[in-house]
């Protein structure tokens, strides 16, 4: 019996310890797939993590046209789409902006081609006057390479009478220092940028033909006005030779015919000197005398009475104290004899002409009154240009250069000359000069 038993727990185990062998052969075997499908999932993990460090480094130099793989890794879905389209996005906002910066390129290649077209230089300095851009022009002027230019000193290149700093250039002529011959204008235009750091556009103008042409023109204005004065004054010598009756006698009705013809004559010559000052106004030297103002201007009333006479005006002086003046007597008569006259013009006839005198700050004034035509608001801005008239308004002859003479002549003593007037009442010019 023991035997027996003994045979039957040897039986069981055998058993036992084949299945126990089994169970430890199954559990290996279940730890190796294990193991072998965790291995595959970590290295499917690194494979991912791999491609997402490649793409993103791609990304970050430039390349756009990476993208991230799929990979069978729960959740990696929604990384692997986002950043994905975060490249489809990056790839799309490049494009656009390279199509910005072609735009702008092409701008600017057409905004530098129409800058350098322009007759005249420019150039970019900084505070201190070093340039920082130049145009064609000015390279061409300096006879230097452009890229040579930059950081330059631009007083390298140019001459400024009285060292004017840079900030205060406008139309200074300057010269070149390797064109001496040539006439140049500068004028500065403050550049406002972003960083508030000053820098200035510099506009150079090249006005050697002007200044040739002006020279031509003045010399032709002169010695046509010396020409034409001559027979004029000629004419009038002959016509007061006839007035004294040296040639015999003559009638009242010869009399009169040759006084209008002189009285024609004078304004006429009278009009040939307008123009001939006007050309020389710019260079005129003026004569400053002491002149007592009440005495001047009652000498030029009684010089004027008699062609008011003719429309039935008056000349009316309503004078304070004498006042003493320091100006040029000759052309200061022309400046108020322009205005009496056209007063005269446009005035009402048989209406005063008012010439009244006083003295505000640092000015004494002469101011000339008609009551007439009056001037337009859209013509008062306009009345001291040159060749601006408005007698043909008034089917009347002018050259427009009387007022822009008279302005001229005072503003050359520091003064001013100044209009008012209420359209169909009255005009009122006052002049200036500095005490």
């Amino acid at each position: 019996m023991l035997k027996f038993i003994e045979s039957v727990l040897r039986e069981y185990i055998w058993i036992w310890a084949f299945v126990l062998n089994l169970l430890i052969l199954v559990c290996v075997f279940s730890m190796y797939i294990f193991v072998k499908y965790e291995k595959k999932k970590w290295n499917q993990f690194n494979d991912y993590l791999g491609d997402v460090t490649k793409t993103v480094n791609s990304v970050r130099y430039g390349d756009l046209s990476k993208k991230i793989k799929q990979f069978d890794i729960p959740d990696s879905e929604h990384l692997t789409e986002s950043i994905n389209r975060m490249i489809e996005t990056l790839h799309d906002r490049e494009a656009m902006v390279d199509e910005y910066q072609n735009e702008l390129l092409k701008q600017n290649h057409i905004l530098e081609a129409a800058i350098n077209s322009l007759s005249d230089g420019l150039v970019i300095t900084d505070y201190e006057g070093k340039i920082l851009r130049a145009t064609d022009m000015i390279a061409k002027w300096f006879n230097i390479d452009g890229k040579n230019l930059i950081g330059r000193h631009l007083r390298e290149y140019l001459d400024v009478p009285n060292k004017r700093p840079i900030a205060a250039w406008k139309d200074n002529e300057v010269i070149l220092l390797n064109d001496k011959a040539s006439n140049f204008t500068a004028s500065t235009v403050n550049l406002n940028l972003e960083d508030k750091k000053p820098r200035y556009i510099v506009i150079l103008k090249n006005i050697t033909d002007q200044k040739e042409l002006e020279s031509l023109k003045d010399d032709f204005v002169a010695t046509l006005t010396h020409d034409l004065k001559v027979p004029i004054i000629a004419e009038t010598n002959m016509l007061e030779l006839f007035l004294n009756e040296n040639f015999g006698a003559i009638s009242e009705k010869q009399k009169l015919a040759l006084q209008n013809m002189q009285a024609s004559n004078k304004d006429l010559l009278e009009l040939v000197q307008t123009v001939l000052e006007t050309y020389k106004i710019g260079k005129i030297t003026l004569y400053k005398e002491s002149i007592m103002l009440n005495g001047f201007l009652k000498e030029i009333s009684d010089e004027m009475e008699p062609i008011a006479a003719k429309t039935g005006n008056t000349i009316n002086l309503i004078q304070e104290r004498d006042i003493r003046i320091f100006a040029d007597k000759l052309q200061m008569k022309r400046v108020v004899k322009n205005l009496i006259q056209n007063a005269l013009s446009y005035g009402k006839p048989k209406t005063p002409i008012e010439i009244t005198t006083g003295e505000i700050p640092k000015f004494i004034i002469v101011k000339v009154k008609d009551h007439g035509a009056g001037i337009s608001k859209s013509d008062l801005d306009k009345i001291f240009n040159k060749y601006y008239s408005a007698a043909k308004k008034f089917r009347k002859i002018g050259t427009g250069l009387g007022l822009y003479l008279a302005f001229q002549i005072v503003k050359a003593h520091g003064g001013e000359l100044t209009v008012d007037s209420v359209e169909g009442e009255y005009t009122e010019f006052c002049i200036k000069i500095p005490v």
